[in-house]
């Protein structure tokens, strides 16, 4: 029974958080430069082509800039449900063909939606290259947003969530978290949106928002695989350089005030059969310099076994099964959250007491030399056997260009990580987690009294 419970536990927590654990004792790649061309057509669309041979097969990369956080406070999960309505049909593709064009040629589909992006990709074989282009050209533009494929999605991307909400243990966290750490702001909900906002959308609606972001001008395409660039950039012009310019999106301005007050909140879960506690603190946005420090102290803290956290709490009082934390990696500012699932009848208090407890004794003393030398081996490992699969390149160099307008980060940014000293981790302690304020959570089953 209790390793049941904790594969569903550490299963929720992988589906929430969607990250991705490195080996520390994995040996260092040699890390060779990515070699890439950037392009753009006159409509506006960005496109960077990289050649990778060593398989014969092709990614492609559509990255839209528009997240939850466009949306409208009272129109929320729009983003989402674009995520669900770009397979449905388009003026030249039926209706749920999408899926069974890149089945049949033996490729695979997804797509991803965040606050601050949208984002779908293909893996083909190489000569299938023109298939994901015509398809992602095609959605672009010439998406059907009709009643058929709206009615349907509606049904699909409500129920998705009320899987999320009511039938999974901790399955609010992340809204309320989002609502109380970004209160007042436009990450101040969860990506998946509140199910009367997609209830009440009208097609109307939906067309409103595909117009105003669905478009060149606000797109990055890239190409990554057995591809020649001369005869690519033709294939990208002939499907793409059919749409005129148009006016950038319209945006909200984003805006974001201070967390002024602890919040702590109680909250029963049928569905939980551990208490578990979540504490949630303001972040370094993406790319600033305490982004960097914040990630290895995030590491040292709370990612994996040899953390801290999981040692104090999992190995040393036993008082958690489990003990880590995931980041809120975001364009305009940034979060951490901690989490602890406790044993049964274990104190939820006190497990928060230990995780602030273990904060001061970072914000006070810093780290170890070998902390964070570990700490580094693990991060420099992630990086670099993360850019050998042709899609991780892909989704990587459109994020640099959509971010930071420098896909070069993709052989650069390594060096940022690096560069952390200990007086840095010491001081983002100091200033986002010590003296800060910050959002508790804590879950109980129904049976459960702390």
């Amino acid at each position: 029974m209790a390793q049941n419970v904790m594969s569903k536990i550490a299963f929720l927590m992988l589906m929430i958080i969607g990250i991705m654990s490195g080996n520390p004792f994995e040996a260092r790649a040699k890390f060779n430069p990515i070699k890439f061309e950037l392009d753009s057509l006159d409509n506006g669309l960005k496109i960077i082509y990289c050649v990778d041979r060593t398989a014969p097969i092709v990614a492609t990369v559509v990255h839209y800039k528009v997240g939850s956080r466009d949306e409208n406070p009272s129109k929320t999960g729009y983003a989402h449900f674009f995520e669900h309505l770009m397979f449905e049909a388009t003026e030249n593709i039926p209706r749920a063909s999408i899926d069974k064009y890149v089945q049949e040629a033996g490729g695979t589909l997804n797509a991803h939606t965040s606050y601050d992006e949208t984002v779908y990709y293909f893996k083909l074989p190489s000569n299938y290259l023109n298939l994901a282009l015509w398809i992602e050209s095609q959605r672009m533009r010439k998406l059907k947003v009709d009643s058929v494929g709206v009615n349907t999605q509606k049904g699909v991307v409500i129920e998705e969530l009320r899987m999320r909400y009511d039938n999974q243990p901790y399955g609010t966290m992340l809204m309320k978290m989002s609502e109380r750490l970004f209160k007042g702001s436009s990450y101040g909900w969860a990506t998946i949106g509140y199910i009367e906002h997609l209830e009440k959308a009208t097609i109307d609606d939906f067309k409103g928002f595909y117009d105003n972001f669905y478009k060149p001008n606000n797109a990055i395409l890239v190409i990554v695989g057995d591809i020649d660039i001369p005869e690519t950039k033709k294939l990208v012009r002939s499907y793409f350089g059919i749409y005129p310019p148009s006016e950038i999106p319209t945006r909200n301005p984003f805006t974001i005030s201070p967390l002024e007050n602890n919040v702590e909140e109680v909250i029963k879960d049928s569905k939980a059969q551990l208490p578990a506690v979540f504490i949630g603190f303001r972040g370094p946005k993406i790319g600033e310099d305490d982004y960097y420090a914040m990630n290895i102290l995030s590491d040292i803290l709370a990612s994996g076994e040899s953390s801290r956290l999981y040692q104090r709490l999992v190995d040393k009082e036993q008082i958690a099964l489990a003990a880590s934390m995931f980041p809120l990696s975001l364009e305009y500012s940034g979060g951490i959250i901690f989490y602890a699932v406790a044993h049964p009848n274990k104190s939820l208090k006190k497990t928060k007491e230990i995780i602030f407890d273990e904060i001061k004794k970072i914000a006070q003393d810093g780290v170890s030399e070998e902390e964070l030398k570990k700490a580094k081996n693990i991060t420099e490992s992630q990086f670099i056997s993360g850019k050998k699969n042709v899609l991780e390149k892909a989704e990587t160099l459109a994020k640099y260009q959509a971010y930071f307008n420098n896909p070069s980060l993709i052989n650069t940014e390594l060096e940022k990580y690096l560069s952390v000293s200990a007086e840095d981790i010491k001081r983002v302690a100091q200033r986002f987690l010590s003296n800060a304020n910050y959002v508790v959570l804590y879950y109980h089953p129904n049976s459960y009294s702390d």
